[in-house]
């Protein structure tokens, strides 16, 4: 733990030495899509073994040793979701804020999204992209946050993703949050 702490500190200050100045040569942002494609069949072989239904997700979730991580916005996640979930915002997601939550690599990790959830658009907001919106000639596109979820967790070899579209209703699945408080006050 002590080596991973030192190796992502010694990272960061070397690239702080290495941040631009102003005046100084502009340089390309720090995205590599390149990189990113050469990491996608590799990527795409392992989460093939690692996609699991909803039975499965729920007994490996009562395991010793297993967290449920929900990466959606902050306020969708107090609002709604799945009992017992840590919340990371996908756009919180570094290095270090991961080794913070999930400091050991070997945890299994079981995620899921929006898209995972029927019959709660407010909680769960479908990803999809209607081609109408941007005028082509396109089948609609599942944006979920499942896929960057998984890949960025790429460091993590125990990741397993929620495969089945569940509806919000199903006994099988608790949920807890404010919705659900509410829900709970108002039937009272």
């Amino acid at each position: 733990m002590k080596t991973k702490i030192l190796t992502l500190l010694l990272f960061s200050i070397a690239y702080l030495c290495n941040a631009q100045t102003p005046g100084t040569v502009k340089r390309k942002a720090n995205v590599d899509f390149d990189a990113y494609e050469k990491l996608i069949p590799e990527v795409k072989a392992h989460r093939k073994s690692k996609l699991i239904d909803l039975p499965t997700f729920l007994k490996m979730a009562e395991e010793k040793g297993t967290i449920i991580l929900d990466t959606r916005s902050d306020s969708l996640f107090k609002r709604k979701h799945v009992k017992g979930a840590i919340h990371l915002n996908f756009s919180d997601f570094t290095q270090q804020n991961l080794v913070r939550i999930i400091p050991n690599a070997d945890t299994r990790i079981l995620i899921y999204c929006n898209n995972n959830f029927i019959d709660d658009q407010a909680n769960f907001a479908s990803k999809v992209v209607v081609p109408v919106l941007i005028k082509k000639k396109i089948a609609p596109i599942s944006l979920a946050l499942n896929i960057p979820t998984y890949i960025n967790l790429y460091g993590y070899r125990n990741v397993y993703e929620l495969s089945e579209l569940v509806s919000t209703r199903d006994k099988r699945i608790t949920f807890e949050g404010t919705e659900i408080r509410s829900a709970i006050t108002k039937a009272r």
